[in-house]
C-alpha cells in the first residue's frame, strides 16, 4: 500500500476544520510529592524480552506517570498529546487522566491534529521512511528485509520499544507512531523525527488500556492546556 507523505498528513490535520472544532482546558505540571511507588512502576519487566528497569535520575520527575486532574471536552479513553509541554494524557472519569512523560518531534518535524489508533503491535518491527534513509544513510547498515520491505525486527536494539500504536487518518496509516523508547533520558525533550516515545513500562502501560480505534488528538502550541495547582495523585 502506497502510504502518504507526512507533508500531506501535516497539511490535512493543521485546519481548524480537521480538527472538528475541539476544545481543551486543564492540568499541566502538576507540584510533586514524594512517590515511593515509582521505583515498582519503572521496575525492570520480563516481557518477550526483558525490559530493563529505568533509572529515575536521568529524567525530569515531572515527567514520570501520575494521576492529575484533567479538564477536557473529550471523551473517556480519548488519548491528548501535548507536545509543547512533553506530556501525553489518557482521559480518565470524573475529571481526572493519567499523564505520561513523553519525547516529541524535534524542530520541522512537530505536528499536530486528529489521527485513530489504526494499529497496535507488541515488540514492532521498525520500518524507517525513505526521508529518513536519504538524511542518515548509515541506517541502512542496520537493516535486512523484513515481510513488509527494509526494516529493523523489533527487539531490545529496536528504536519503536517495547510497543507501539499506530495513528491512521482517513483509513491510511501517517507513519507517526505512539511508541516505546531504550532512551529514557531522552523523554520531556524534542527530540524525534515526528513520533511520540514514552518510557517503555508506560508505553506498555497505555498499551494494555486503549483499543484499535481509539481517538488521538495532538494539541498545537497555541492550544496547551491551562496549569492547574492541584497535587499529582498516585500512579496506577
Amino acid at each position: 500500500m502506497k502510504h502518504p507523505s507526512r507533508r500531506v498528513f501535516l497539511l490535512g490535520l493543521a485546519t481548524p476544520a480537521a480538527l472538528g472544532g475541539w476544545r481543551i482546558t486543564g492540568s499541566q505540571a502538576q507540584p510533586l510529592v514524594a512517590r515511593p511507588e515509582l521505583g515498582a512502576v519503572y521496575a525492570a519487566v520480563e516481557d518477550l524480552y526483558p525490559v530493563p528497569a529505568v533509572d529515575l535520575s536521568r529524567i525530569g520527575a515531572a515527567f514520570l506517570r501520575a494521576n492529575v486532574p484533567y479538564e477536557t471536552a473529550e471523551m473517556p479513553g480519548t488519548i491528548v498529546v501535548d507536545p509543547a509541554g512533553h506530556y501525553l494524557y489518557l482521559v480518565g472519569e470524573g475529571g481526572m487522566a493519567t499523564r505520561y512523560g513523553v519525547g516529541v518531534g524535534r524542530a520541522g518535524f512537530s505536528w499536530s491534529g486528529m489521527a485513530t489508533i489504526g494499529d497496535k503491535q507488541v515488540w514492532p518491527d521498525w520500518y524507517p521512511p525513505k526521508e529518513m534513509f536519504a538524511r542518515q544513510p548509515e541506517l541502512l547498515e542496520q537493516m535486512s528485509e523484513l515481510r513488509s520491505g527494509i526494516g529493523m525486527r523489533g527487539g531490545p536494539g529496536n528504536p519503536l520499544g517495547a510497543r507501539a500504536l499506530y495513528l491512521w487518518k482517513d483509513n491510511r496509516d501517517t507513519l507517526f507512531r505512539i511508541h516505546g523508547t531504550f532512551e529514557p533520558w531522552t523523554i520531556g525533550k524534542s527530540v524525534s523525527s515526528g513520533c511520540i516515545r514514552m518510557i517503555n513500562q508506560d508505553a506498555m502501560h497505555l498499551y494494555g488500556r486503549i483499543d484499535v480505534g481509539t481517538k488521538v488528538v495532538v494539541l498545537s502550541p497555541s492550544k496547551r492546556p491551562r496549569r492547574n495547582n492541584s497535587a499529582a495523585r498516585r500512579s496506577s
